[in-house]
């Protein structure tokens, strides 16, 4: 059974950054979609970043120019770098990875901007 495990959340200033990870508890054949989603208060789970198997990204647009997605295969690791951080992106992140063996989530990392 495949574990994903964020890390890297926690409470930052408005303008700050952090780097989220999600790290496989072991390979996972043929990847073709990794990603990161997140929950806030209230609201439905909507999706940040994404990349494919290929190495094509997309964002959501309240993200664009902030956020960065990226991979390392080696390490069965997906990142977030999350810059100029704003309050409305708090909320618990969760990364989600889909290969052969199935469509994986971590457990969430909460992620809380505030002053």
């Amino acid at each position: 059974q495949v574990q994903l495990v964020e890390s890297g959340g926690g409470l930052v200033q408005p303008g700050g950054s952090l780097r989220l990870s999600c790290a496989a508890s072991k390979s996972i054949f043929r990847i073709n979609y990794r990603g990161w989603y997140r929950q806030a208060p209230g609201k439905q789970r909507e999706l940040v970043a994404a990349i494919t198997g290929g190495g094509s990204t997309n964002y959501a647009d309240s993200v664009k120019g902030r956020f960065t997605i990226s991979r390392d295969n080696a390490k069965n690791t997906v990142y977030l770098q999350m810059n100029s951080l704003k309050p409305e992106d708090t909320a618990v992140y969760y990364c989600r990875v889909v290969g052969t063996s199935g469509d994986h989530w971590g457990q969430g990392t909460q992620v809380t901007v505030s002053s």
